[in-house]
C-alpha cells in the first residue's frame, strides 16, 4: 500500500520553464485571467469568432475563381470598417487559435497531463490539427489570388505524390478547367464538411472530461476581442493580387500559422514532405505510450457507507462515476459506480463524500470507512498520519500543513510545531479534517495545493477552497474560525512564495488569542454534529 508521503514528483526542466512562463502571466494579467489557465476555452473562443465573422463573410462573398478575388476586395473596400474588422477577426481569431493549441499541446505535454487515463484526450486531439489546417489551407485558397495560386500548386504537388487519384490535380488549374465542381467542392469543404467534422472530433476529444468550458471567461473573452479587433484596423488582413496563371509570383506574405508546409514542399520532393509530417502526426498520438504511465489504484466504493447523494460524481473530473439505482436493497434510492478505465486515481471523490468524516466511529474492524476510498491511501491511513503528526506537534503555535503530489512540497515546512501531510490531490482532503485537526490541537491550519485556476486534476484546489468557504458540499461547518486557516495555491516553483505566505500566517496565529473551546469533543458528539 502506498504511504501518504512516499512519492514527490520531481519537476523536469521543461515543467519548471513553463511555470516560469505562467508565473510571469500572473504578474500581467493576474491568475482569474490568465490566458495560459484558458487554453481549450479560448481556443474554442476564437473558432466562435471564426466562424461568426465567416458566415458573414460569405453572405457577400462569390465563391467562383473567377468573382473570389473581387468580391473579397468590394468587402474590404466599400464596406471599409465593417469589412476590413470582420476579415481581419476572421484571419487573426484563426491565426490565434492555432497559437492556443499549440501552448495547449506544450501545456500538457510540460506538465505531464497526457499519459496515463489522459491518454484519449491527447489521442484523439492530435489528429484536429489535421482538421485546422485543412481549414486554413481551403480559406486562403478561396481567395485565389497570387497566394492562392502557389498553394494550388504545392497541393498539387503532393496530392499526386499519393496513389490515391487517377488523375493529376494539376489538371483543374489548367485554362478552360478553373471552377465548376473544384472551387464547388472547395467551398464545401471550406464551409460546411471540415467545420461538421472538426465539432464532431472536438466532441470526441473532450467527451471523457466533465464540465468542460466552450469559451473563455467573460473578462478574457471581451479583452481578447478587442484586441483582436485593434489589430484588425491597424493591421488589415489584404489579399495579394488576383491569381494569373501565367505569371509567376515573385513576392508572397504566407500565414506560417497554417501555410508553414507549403515553402518545405517547393523545395523537398513530395515524398519526403509526407513522410515527415505523417511521422511527426504518429510519434505525437502514440506518445502517451512512451513511456506508459501507470496509474495508481481506481476508487472503490463501499455501499455499506454510500447514500447516493451523487457528490463524488458531480465532483470528479473525468466523468469516471455514474450514479445508479441501488443494487443492495438499502433504504437509498441511489448508489455510485467507479468506471477503472476513466478513473486517474486522484482522490477528489473522497473529499467529496459525506462520510469521509474523522469524527465518524470507526466500523466493528477498528477501521474509519468511507463510501468511497482510495485503496492507496484509505481514509483510515490518513486520519491516524494526522492523529500522530498532531500528537508530535511542539511549541507555542503548532500548525498542521495539508499539500498534495503535485504542487510544493508542504514537508519543506516541517518543524517541531509544524505537521505536513501531502494528498493523492488536495482536493482529496476532506473539509472536516480541517476541524479535526483545530479541535485535537493545531493552532492553525495551512492548506496548498496547485496553483489556482491549474490544478493538475483540474478542479480539485478549486472544490478544496469552495468547501472550505461553505460554498461546496460537503462544507466546512460555518462555526469553525476561517482566520486560523489559510489556503495557499504554489507549483514547483514557488517555494520562496508559499514560504513567506506560510510566515505571514504563523504571525497572524501569534497575534490571536488561544482558540477557544474543548480541543477533544468526543467522536459519539462530532458524528451527530456532522451527520
Amino acid at each position: 500500500m502506498r504511504g501518504i508521503n512516499d512519492l514527490k514528483p520531481t519537476s523536469n526542466p521543461i515543467k519548471r520553464a513553463y511555470l516560469y512562463l505562467e508565473e510571469w502571466f500572473n504578474l500581467s494579467f493576474g491568475e482569474k485571467w490568465n490566458p495560459l489557465y484558458h487554453l481549450g476555452p479560448l481556443t474554442f473562443f476564437f473558432f466562435w469568432i471564426a466562424l461568426v465573422t465567416g458566415l458573414y463573410l460569405f453572405i457577400f462573398f462569390d465563391t467562383t475563381v473567377s468573382g473570389a478575388h473581387a468580391s473579397l476586395e468590394v468587402i474590404i473596400n466599400e464596406q471599409f470598417y465593417i469589412g476590413r474588422i470582420m476579415r481581419g477577426l476572421h484571419r487573426y481569431a484563426s491565426d490565434a487559435a492555432v497559437a492556443t493549441i499549440f501552448l495547449h499541446i506544450f501545456r500538457e505535454f510540460s506538465q505531464d497531463r497526457y499519459r496515463g487515463i489522459r491518454w484519449y484526450s491527447w489521442f484523439t486531439g492530435i489528429p484536429n490539427l489535421w482538421l485546422v489546417g485543412l481549414l486554413g489551407i481551403t480559406g486562403y485558397w478561396m481567395v485565389w489570388d497570387e497566394l492562392a495560386l502557389f498553394i494550388a500548386i504545392g497541393s498539387s504537388k503532393l496530392m499526386d505524390a499519393l496513389p490515391i487519384f487517377s488523375d493529376s490535380m494539376a489538371r483543374n488549374f489548367m485554362p478552360g478547367n478553373l471552377g465548376g465542381r473544384f472551387s464547388t467542392l472547395l467551398a464545401f469543404l471550406h464551409l460546411l464538411g471540415l467545420p461538421m467534422f472538426l465539432i464532431f472530433m472536438l466532441w470526441f476529444h473532450v467527451r471523457r472530461l466533465s464540465k468542460v468550458e466552450i469559451s473563455a471567461p467573460k473578462g478574457l473573452a471581451i479583452g481578447a476581442l478587442l484586441a483582436l479587433t485593434v489589430l484588425s484596423l491597424v493591421v488589415p488582413a489584404l489579399s495579394h493580387a488576383p491569381a494569373n496563371l501565367s505569371k509567376v509570383p515573385t513576392v508572397l506574405h504566407p500565414d506560417w500559422f497554417y501555410l508553414n508546409i507549403y515553402p518545405l514542399a517547393k523545395d523537398w520532393p513530395a515524398g519526403q514532405v509526407w513522410l515527415l509530417v505523417g511521422g511527426i502526426t504518429v510519434l505525437m498520438m502514440f506518445m502517451p505510450w512512451l513511456p506508459k504511465k501507470k496509474t495508481g489504484a481506481v476508487a472503490v466504493v463501499d455501499l455499506n457507507h454510500c447514500n447516493g447523494c451523487g457528490q463524488c460524481a458531480d465532483d470528479c473530473p473525468f466523468d469516471a462515476i455514474t450514479v445508479q439505482a441501488r443494487t443492495d436493497g438499502a433504504k437509498w434510492k441511489n448508489e455510485v459506480v467507479v468506471a477503472p478505465q476513466l478513473c486517474a486515481a486522484c482522490g477528489i471523490c473522497t473529499g467529496s463524500c459525506p462520510s469521509s468524516n474523522p469524527f465518524r466511529k470507526t466500523s466493528d474492524d477498528g477501521l474509519l470507512k468511507t463510501g468511497i476510498d482510495m485503496p492507496g491511501l484509505p481514509l483510515d491511513q490518513f486520519k491516524r498520519q494526522t492523529d500522530e503528526a498532531l500528537a508530535k506537534l511542539e511549541g507555542d503555535i503548532k500548525i498542521m500543513a495539508f499539500g498534495c503530489d503535485n504542487s510544493y512540497d508542504v514537508e519543506t515546512l516541517s518543524a517541531p510545531n509544524v505537521a505536513a501531510i501531502r494528498f493523492f490531490c488536495i482536493g482529496m482532503m476532506p473539509a472536516s479534517l480541517v476541524e479535526y485537526a483545530l479541535k485535537n490541537g493545531a493552532d492553525g491550519v495551512f492548506i496548498s495545493g496547485c496553483r489556482h485556476g491549474d490544478c493538475y486534476y483540474r478542479f480539485g484546489n478549486h472544490w478544496m477552497d469552495m468547501r472550505i468557504h461553505g460554498e461546496r458540499k460537503p462544507a466546512l461547518r460555518a462555526r469553525v474560525d476561517r482566520s486560523r486557516i489559510r489556503i495557499f495555491g504554489a507549483a514547483d516553483t514557488d517555494g520562496k512564495k508559499l514560504k513567506k505566505e506560510f510566515q505571514a500566517f504563523c504571525d497572524s496565529l501569534a497575534s490571536q488569542p488561544p482558540p477557544t473551546g474543548a480541543p477533544h469533543t468526543t467522536a459519539q458528539a462530532e458524528e451527530a454534529r456532522h451527520d
